[in-house]
């Protein structure tokens, strides 16, 4: 079977105000919005001369891109490290959402397969961005009072990762046991039993 080519957020995005661009002036903004509306018009409309799942899949990366410029607007507009948040989860949901509608292209296990993938794949993007929030929110805990909040900061960051852990280990899970779905009784069996090692289920 063929893999998913999906682009996966990028992990070691620093959630800082530093790192951030400037806030846009307001005529900068409506600009932009303005872009953005006449970007997503256009290629929808490009989508209305396909047919069948490839429309359907055009129309979805038109949709994604349009959400995930609009909530990289919002960082840039206002940057924050709420805003970069749900520019990287808006990322995440578009890639789920384009190779949700590419798996149609397939049927029976092959299909089950590439949306537990799919699903595996936003769910660790997610898991990393929550990472990312709560540790910049821990750190700003940190830097604002005593060294008993540098010591709950920490606790957050640790519990943050084990959270996005536990995600991680439940989507590959979950894309294991449909893999052994498409073997024999036996070799079911076993495959699922590997899985239960393997991820401690």
């Amino acid at each position: 079977m063929k893999h998913l080519n999906i682009s996966v957020v990028v992990i070691g995005l620093v959630f800082s105000v530093g790192a951030m661009a400037q806030s846009l002036s307001k005529s900068a903004y409506e600009a932009e919005e303005g872009r953005i509306a006449d970007t997503y018009r256009s290629e929808k409309a490009s989508c209305d001369s396909q047919s069948g799942n490839q429309k359907d899949v055009c129309i979805a990366e038109a949709n994604g891109k349009e959400k995930i410029a609009k909530a990289e607007l919002e960082a840039r507009a206002e940057p924050s490290a709420k805003h970069r948040y749900e520019a990287l989860t808006a990322k995440a949901e578009a890639d789920y959402a384009i190779a949700n509608e590419k798996c149609d292209d397939q049927a029976g296990n092959a299909q089950d397969v590439c949306v537990k993938e799919a699903k595996a794949v936003a769910a660790r993007a997610k898991a990393d961005a929550d990472v990312q929030m709560k540790t910049w929110e821990a750190n700003q805990s940190a830097n604002e009072t005593s060294a008993e909040a540098n010591m709950k900061a920490k606790e957050d960051r640790i519990e943050a990762r084990q959270e996005a852990t536990a995600e991680i280990v439940n989507a590959a899970y979950a894309l294991a046991r449909e893999k052994c779905d498409a073997l024999g009784s036996d070799a079911k069996d076993r495959c699922i039993d590997d899985a239960k090692t393997k991820y401690n289920q």
